[in-house]
């Protein structure tokens, strides 16, 4: 399995303002020294040495997230804004498109890259849309409606299938998907893919509470030796007590969190987004130095932004 990241800030979008990416350039431009231009090999030294949270962005679109299987299988994870750029590719492929996409729950920031999802207008393609309430076509067909949007979902000639997932597992080609709801205002569910015995998890806007830590036997069917967790960091740990029942983690529980079920990586997810680059990088650096203090080592943490791709492996 093969994931994507397109969209990952929480909330609202957050594309980079003019004066943090003057910052950046300034930040840059003082870390420059004669040696450093003197040829086109020490410029590109020099720019690979740069800190990613410098050199990079993580980026400002909200939710969407790409699992490409080994059937293959695209399932994607929200049509938060990030979806637009990912609709963009599919269609430059020029390829009929088969995209089974998975709703988390229903707020703006996780559906409101939809009607901007290049494929939905090719009717060679085909959508497949999955939730377990059994009212989620009224929600996405209702964002696509006067006076909020200009036309309606009938517009869109992809063939469309809508499915209210039950209690059993959903077999989509040669891959399990599983859901559980957590923690969130109004609800909301995390997912599991299980393909060839490999386990990734995406449980986006969740505030991890004792419960999820129980050792029952719910709790480590799903959680217990993923392979990959995908999981809300909004917070610090100290925001994250202060916003009590607003619906997100912090790093540092989502750490204690894949360590105690023995989860080999950690992906920090749903950024706020007031963060900048640098703030977010430090939670990533944080949450590393907590990890490799705690008894139960070998947790990899990873910080996901737009462009990163993870291969799912046997470890």
């Amino acid at each position: 399995m093969r994931l994507r990241f397109w969209g990952v800030r929480g909330s609202v979008p957050s594309p980079l303002a003019p004066a943090r990416l003057r910052s950046k350039i300034s930040s840059v431009v003082e870390r420059i020294g004669p040696a450093d231009i003197a040829s086109q090999d020490a410029r590109e030294r020099f720019l690979a040495g740069l800190p990613e949270e410098l050199f990079s962005t993580v980026g400002g679109n909200t939710p969407c997230v790409e699992l490409c299987t080994d059937e293959p299988v695209r399932i994607i994870f929200d049509a938060g804004t990030g979806i637009r750029e990912l609709g963009a590719e599919i269609v430059a492929a020029k390829r009929p498109a088969d995209c089974h996409l998975f709703f988390s729950h229903f707020h703006w920031d996780h559906i409101q890259g939809l009607p901007f999802f290049a494929p939905a207008y090719d009717p060679d393609c085909s959508l497949h849309f999955y939730s377990p309430d059994p009212q989620f076509r009224s929600y996405l067909e209702g964002q696509m409606r006067a006076p909020y949007f200009p036309i309606t979902m009938d517009a869109m000639p992809a063939r469309k299938e809508f499915v209210v997932l039950g209690d059993e597992p959903l077999g989509v080609g040669g891959v399990e998907v599983r859901y559980r709801r957590v923690t969130h205002p109004g609800g909301c569910y995390s997912y599991r893919v299980e393909e060839k015995g490999l386990k990734v998890i995406y449980a986006t806007d969740t505030e991890l509470a004792e419960a999820d830590f129980l050792k029952s036997a719910d709790n480590a069917a799903f959680y217990a030796g993923a392979d990959l967790l995908v999981i809300d960091t909004q917070y610090t740990l100290g925001e994250a007590i202060e916003k009590y029942n607003w619906g997100h983690s912090s790093f540092s529980l989502a750490a204690d969190f894949a360590a105690s079920w023995g989860i080999k990586r950690l992906v920090l997810f749903h950024h706020d987004p007031s963060y900048t680059d640098r703030k977010i990088h430090g939670n990533l650096k944080n949450a590393a130095w907590y990890l490799d203090h705690l008894e139960t080592r070998g947790v990899e943490v990873i910080l996901a932004r737009e462009g990163l791709e993870l291969e799912v492996e046997r470890g």
